[in-house]
């Protein structure tokens, strides 16, 4: 095994765009709460990311990705980087140095815990916010990447297809982000149909552009190599956020008028439904993946709101857990091993056994992520307490957790 410049230029600079994608959703999650509570939800994603990384290099690698364990965990041999240095990896990417590997990997752990988030702005407590991010990485996020990414992982054994995260990182984040909604339990004045409109739609466009900037090395970067399987996922990136962004604006237009909320969301769940299939299927099809997911996500967001009655508040689910949904199962129809030898033809080719596997990665993601998230939360609110009181919640949680204030004037 020897080092490939070429290669670890481009896994450098792909860690970089995966780092730049959480303050992009700091933006993208910022603009569309109340002015109150703007920073605190920008903090959320900055803390996080400053958390999450050193537990990523003093434990969360090693469960992830370190000697197997029966399929569901790896070992902590690999603590601290212990035996994660400048040399390859003799397992993952060989032909770059390991600590360049880990370090890709740990912007994929930052972001995913910051996914969740839009889930639970504007009422969660600062505190139970960070004990319940340790806990989700270790005792949720950990296992699943081990089982889709570290080797001896069981969901890599049976041939369950995932290029760059869509059951790791968001079905995984998508899921968790419902169970944490029905603990937590709605915002205050949501029944009660109180006005919650996005503060700066602007801002958010800032981050879902930040977003798809950023997702050209969450996607086409997990080729791990620079060369044509990069550029096979840059495309098909690209192609399935302007297919899903065009046909929110449509679905938009056709229920009252054109909204640019509603594109730039569209966009990033193109970006989330392509996310497994990148490297496995050819750059065509992120046209109907991509337009798919944002009917899915557009009509499940509608239901959500009108049927279920649940404060979901952002919506992670329907774009995330849907999106990613149906990004694991449509790998499973349009994979083709002309387009990548290390994965499988799918239901298009002739081969109806992947869609099986990607049925059985879907189902086991989205059980073990809520019950455990379920089960963390409840944790997290007999130790601490998780909300806010209706005080601090009305004041807004940039004044009431950090005493600060994004604008000036009355928050």
């Amino acid at each position: 095994m020897s080092i490939n410049a070429g290669d670890t230029a481009w896994i450098l600079i792909s860690s970089a765009l995966v780092m730049l994608m959480t303050p992009g959703l700091a933006f993208f999650y910022g603009g569309m709460v109340r002015r109150k509570n703007v920073l605190n939800t920008i903090m959320m994603s900055f803390a996080i990311l400053t958390l999450v990384a050193i537990l990523w290099v003093t434990y969360g690698y090693s469960l992830s990705f370190g000697p197997d364990r029966g399929g569901f965990i790896g070992g902590l041999e690999w603590f601290g980087l212990n035996g994660v240095g400048q040399e390859p990896s003799s397992i993952y990417a060989t032909t770059v140095p390991h600590l360049a590997f880990m370090i890709f990997q740990a912007m994929f752990a930052i972001i995913t815990v910051a996914l969740w988030t839009g889930a639970v702005v504007e009422r969660i407590k600062f505190s139970a916010l960070v004990l319940f991010s340790v806990l989700w990485l270790t005792f949720v996020y950990a296992p699943i990447a081990h089982w889709v990414w570290g080797n001896g992982g069981w969901l890599l054994k049976i041939g369950a297809l995932d290029f760059a995260g869509g059951t790791v990182v968001h079905i995984n984040a998508g899921v968790s982000a419902l169970a944490l909604a029905l603990v937590l339990g709605p915002r205050r004045g949501f029944k009660e149909k109180e006005p919650m409109e996005p503060h700066n739609i602007a801002m958010v466009v800032l981050g879902a552009a930040l977003l798809w900037f950023g997702w050209f090395g969450f996607n086409a970067g997990s080729a791990l190599t620079a060369g044509g399987l990069a550029a096979t996922a840059f495309v098909a990136t690209n192609t399935a956020a302007a297919a899903a962004g065009f046909t929110w604006l449509l679905l938009s237009w056709f229920h009252r008028r054109p909204s640019l909320l509603g594109t730039a969301t569209g966009a990033v769940v193109g970006l989330v439904a392509i996310t497994p299939a990148a490297g496995f299927v050819p750059p065509w099809a992120g046209i109907p993946i991509g337009a798919i997911a944002a009917i899915i996500s557009y009509y499940t967001m509608l239901f959500r709101a009108r049927k279920m009655g649940l404060d979901e508040s952002l919506d992670v689910w329907a774009c995330h857990g849907m999106g990613g949904t149906w990004g694991a199962i449509a790998t499973g129809i349009f994979a083709s091993a002309a387009v990548n030898s290390a994965g499988a033809d799918g239901l298009l080719a002739g081969n109806a056994a992947l869609l099986g596997k990607q049925f059985i990665g879907v189902a086991a993601v989205w059980g073990f992520s809520f019950g455990v998230s379920w089960v963390l939360a409840k944790v997290v609110k007999a130790v601490i307490g998780i909300r806010v009181n209706e005080v601090e919640e009305r004041v807004g949680l940039d004044v009431s957790q950090h005493g600060e204030k994004a604008y000036g004037g009355m928050p």
